[in-house]
């Protein structure tokens, strides 16, 4: 079974910065992706940056210039530094890890999220 545990959320002011990591229990070259989703309050899950095993990321518009998605194979950890965080960006960050089974379903797994809340 795949662990995923988040970490780094907090409480910051409007314009500050945080940084969340994701720590897995096995190796995250080992699957086709990882990346982060976000749920503010009263809202749907959202992507908010995802990177492929070949290195391929894809960001939401509202955060490109501002997050970054980047990983330590060795450390297995996927990291996502925020910059210039705004209030829309509280929200409860997920992170998330995908890979296929053989009958080429996606196989999502999830950490139990970490908190993130932008005071303006």
């Amino acid at each position: 079974q795949v662990q995923l545990v988040e970490s780094g959320g907090g409480l910051v002011q409007v314009g500050g910065s945080l940084r969340l990591s994701c720590s897995a229990s096995r190796n995250i070259l080992s699957f086709r992706g990882m990346g982060w989703y976000r749920q503010p309050p009263g809202q749907q899950r959202e992507l908010v940056a995802t990177m492929t095993s070949d290195d391929s990321t894809n960001y939401l518009d509202s955060v490109k210039g501002r997050f970054t998605i980047s990983r330590d194979n060795v450390l297995n950890k996927v990291y996502l530094e925020m910059n210039s965080l705004e209030p829309e960006d509280t929200a409860v960050y997920y992170c998330n890890a995908w890979s296929m089974d053989t009958y080429g379903s996606r196989l999502d797994y999830w950490g139990q999220g970490t908190q993130v809340t932008v005071s303006s």
